[in-house]
């Protein structure tokens, strides 16, 4: 369960000297007086070596003997850790960022008992990569300077988005210049691939700690581009994955709560305004494929190993890149949990709507409504992962057998593939549900098809039709098509407007 959220206690100036935070144990994007947007995906196993990480999770172990000897030995280590965490707490301070201390919540708590310091900002390197509408494939390397900035594609009059890797990872990635390159399909921006390497291909731990001097350098950047260039932090998003996301929630927190957007992701907590948990958020589909099919992936070797590795903790960003491109494909409904969502009870969107997880979350009247906002929904299982969610309500006519109903979507934007609705009996005037996520937004519907089969010969040849097929779209707008003709097993019976 979260942390509590919603501290809005205002913080010192990143760039003097700061006492360690007296917050609770969650420095993200929840703490930072602003909106964050969040959805989930499962972390790897690999990242659940080092249990005192305040984001490892437990890896599934053998049997109950193998359980109790495990949970002893964390035990003990907690318990000696909390007892030698009593001494007094450690600080360390560095030009431009300010000091850092061991102290609650970052050491000495059951999340984090062992007591350690992040590492020196050299040590760290944290590098700022700037992609451009003028430079989309090569980046130019910024420091926090304003002669630098000035001399580089940095744009004053758009928007900025830094995007911050995770543990092990880096900022030369193909993932987060792929982000840039769709970002440029939409807009002028200013992308920026915050790189810190040299902090993250350590133990989990440090890491953990480490993000605390990438959170402050950000804010640091930040801050130089209000003061150099009267540039608003109002315009600045910051976009996180993994430990990257609690780097953005820290850079928010320095900046006292005046950044525009935090997006986090590949979380399992609640941390955000609003947050979305595709696909249930613990299996993503695609990630079950064999071991060779999963390395020899399209992207190459490398990135296949990766996803084989830790492939659904990696969707959240494959999830958010293609939302880019895609501005209506990724809505999330708001429910009470997935098994509710599954079984059908959270369609249409409420009459205010509902948000679109990924990059245009921004555009949800009630994005900052409350904090902890669940929302659900499903996605493809691979890219493009888009979907589009649909509800068909069939009345049936003809002749009572057993057998599957199917049925296709032609519209104004292109044509569904044939999704069943119902199997059982099949009898006359009954009326038949399901919803189903298209790879195909479809449009305005202008015509569906139907098709029924049972695989059972029968000499009376039955015949089987749809009286009524009604088309209910997630903004709650209905289709209706009629037809009075039958059909045989596997035969087409195309509905037209009524």
């Amino acid at each position: 369960m979260p942390l509590p959220v919603g501290s809005r206690a205002a913080q010192p100036p990143r760039w003097a000297p700061t006492p360690a935070p007296q917050r609770p144990d969650r420095p993200k994007a929840e703490e930072c007086g602003h909106t964050a947007w969040d959805w989930r995906a499962a972390p790897p196993a690999a990242l659940t070596q080092d249990p005192p990480g305040e984001a490892s999770w437990a890896p599934q172990l053998g049997g109950d003997l193998d359980n109790f000897y495990v949970y002893l030995k964390m035990l003990l280590l907690w318990t000696l850790s909390l007892l030698l965490g009593a001494v007094a707490g450690k600080e360390v301070c560095y030009e431009r960022l300010g000091c850092f201390s061991d102290d609650s919540p970052w050491s000495g708590i059951v999340e984090r008992p062992l007591h350690i310091l992040p590492w020196a900002p050299k040590d760290v390197n944290t590098r700022f990569l700037l992609y451009t509408n003028e430079n989309p494939n090569n980046f130019q390397e910024l420091v926090a300077d304003s002669s630098t900035i000035s001399n580089s594609n940095f744009k004053t009059n758009r928007k900025t988005r830094f995007i911050i890797h995770g543990f092990i990872d880096k900022g030369e990635e193909n993932w987060l210049a792929n982000i840039c390159k769709n970002l440029f399909q939409v807009e002028s921006v200013n992308c920026i691939c915050v790189d810190w390497k040299g902090g993250s291909r350590t133990g989990y731990t440090q890491a953990s700690q480490n993000i605390r001097i990438v959170g402050a350098e950000v804010a640091y950047f930040v801050e130089v581009l209000k003061s150099a260039f009267g540039y608003s932090p109002s315009s600045v998003h910051i976009i996180g994955h993994s430990l990257g996301a609690h780097a953005a929630g820290e850079a928010g927190r320095r900046t006292n709560g005046t950044v525009g957007r935090i997006t986090g992701f590949g979380m399992s907590q609640l941390v955000g305004h609003l947050d979305f948990f595709p696909n249930g958020g613990v299996e993503m589909p695609g990630c079950q494929k064999n071991i060779l099919s999963q390395i020899v992936d399209i992207d190459g070797i490398w990135q296949g190993t990766r996803d084989f590795a830790a492939c659904n903790h990696l969707r959240s960003y494959k999830y958010y890149t293609d939302s880019i491109v895609n501005p209506d494909g990724f809505a999330g409904f708001p429910c009470a949990s997935y098994n509710v969502f599954t079984a059908n009870k959270c369609f249409p969107c409420p009459s205010g709507g509902c948000p679109q997880m990924g990059h245009y979350a921004d555009r949800y009247s009630g994005k900052t409504n409350d904090v902890g906002q669940k929302f659900y929904l499903d996605t493809g299982d691979a890219s493009n992962f888009a979907r589009w969610r649909y509800k068909v309500s069939v009345t049936l006519s003809g002749k009572k057998v057993t057998g599957h109903i199917l049925v296709s979507l032609f519209g104004s934007k292109g044509n569904s593939k044939q999704y069943e609705i119902f199997k059982g009996t099949l009898k006359s005037d009954n009326t038949h549900s399901n919803e189903f996520d298209s790879d195909v937004d479809v449009g305005d519907l202008q015509k569906v098809k139907f098709i029924w089969y049972n695989n059972v010969i029968d000499l009376n040849l039955p015949r089987v039709g749809a009286s009524k097929i009604i088309v209910e779209t997630n903004d709650g707008k209905q289709f209706n098509f009629c037809s009075a003709e039958t059909v045989r097993e596997e035969v087409l019976l195309t509905l037209t407007p009524c």
